[in-house]
């Protein structure tokens, strides 16, 4: 691991998170609660766990969480989503202005209700997992009222994140506007792709951060019968004219492909010490790698911090967020164990 970001640009690069220009995050937007306690017995009424609840809470869901990790890193950020007219839409601005997050690119909307995710869980494991959600594409009234919303933040904005979890808010209409629009004011398009989106929606992105999972479906869906990761990201690169793209491989790290910088592909280990959970690992992910973009860092420089950010969250459990101090402890823990 001697190719580790040095100490002088991993602080150089994060010190700048606070003076960027603010990030767009437009995708499919909810609310997480987790039911926590112990199970000490069995239903008498069918065989399932009886869960004592001894603690619950919310957080931001979904593309929220990337919001919710730009703050705690220190950038500003404008979310842009959809909710339904219901109760679930108030608890969701309130969670929202609780972290200091702007509502105004949020779309109220009668035709599908607020995304809600319950977790229930004990000490050990998720006992069940609730959604209310439809994940049918948003109508034509509601694609036009969240395109009139971040159409005005292309200007002041200096990228846009699209967070795709293919709940329907991401249509082929809104992400082909957004590329264009964000590419017309020259600002960095990244795409953290959604499972059944079709891969050519996002043609002509900056950056895209698939899973391993996802890229290979992504390949398949593009019509190639291809498993080497080297094949896989060059036709990636190709059909979807990216100038980016991080495949993230899990415990293996990632692989990263920069065409105009280092159009060979490179694999940077996994840095994570132990690993609890590792729902919201993918959000923290792009929100580090977009922001070390934009403060000027190379490609290979911001998938080093994104690996450290990833790193602290996995530790944690529940979709968590990682701030500057964790993320430099974390990395002076790192450089002094590869110095040894």
């Amino acid at each position: 691991m001697k190719n580790l970001i040095t100490l002088k640009r991993f602080t150089e690069i994060t010190n700048k998170f606070s003076s960027i220009a603010p990030i767009v995050v437009v995708g499919d937007v909810g609310i997480d609660k987790y039911t926590f306690g112990e199970v000490k017995r069995i239903s008498p009424e069918a065989p399932v766990p009886v869960l004592e609840v001894t603690k619950e809470w919310l957080k931001l869901g979904l593309a929220a969480n990337i919001s919710h990790n730009l703050k705690t890193l220190g950038v500003q950020s404008t979310l842009c989503g959809v909710v339904g007219e219901d109760n679930n839409a108030n608890v969701f601005d309130t969670l929202l202005e609780d972290e200091k997050l702007n509502t105004w690119g949020i779309v109220r909307t009668k035709s599908r209700p607020t995304i809600f995710k319950e977790r229930v869980t004990t000490n050990t494991q998720q006992i069940c997992r609730i959604d209310y959600e439809s994940s049918e594409d948003i109508n034509e009234e509601t694609e036009k009222k969240l395109i009139a919303r971040f159409d005005e933040f292309a200007k002041t904005h200096g990228a846009v994140i699209i967070e795709d979890y293919a709940k329907g808010s991401l249509t082929k209409n809104v992400i082909a506007y957004l590329i264009a629009k964000f590419k017309e004011e020259k600002k960095l398009v990244a795409v953290d792709p959604g499972k059944s989106t079709p891969p050519l929606f996002y043609k002509g992105a900056n950056l895209l951060k698939p899973n391993l999972l996802e890229a290979k479906a992504m390949v398949a869906s593009l019509g190639y019968k291809e498993n080497n990761l080297e094949a896989m990201a060059s036709i990636l690169v190709d059909k979807l004219e990216l100038d980016m793209l991080v495949i993230t491989l899990g415990g293996d790290g990632m692989a990263l492909l920069d065409v105009k910088n280092q159009p060979k592909m490179k694999i940077i280990p996994t840095v994570a010490n132990e690993v609890f959970d590792v729902s919201g690992a993918g959000d923290t992910a792009i929100s580090a790698l977009t922001s070390s973009l934009l403060a000027g860092a190379t490609l290979e420089e911001a998938a080093w911090i994104g690996n450290c950010a990833s790193g602290v969250v996995v530790a944690k459990k529940g979709t968590a967020t990682v701030d500057l101090k964790e993320l430099h402890h974390f990395y002076n823990q790192l450089a002094a164990k590869m110095s040894h």
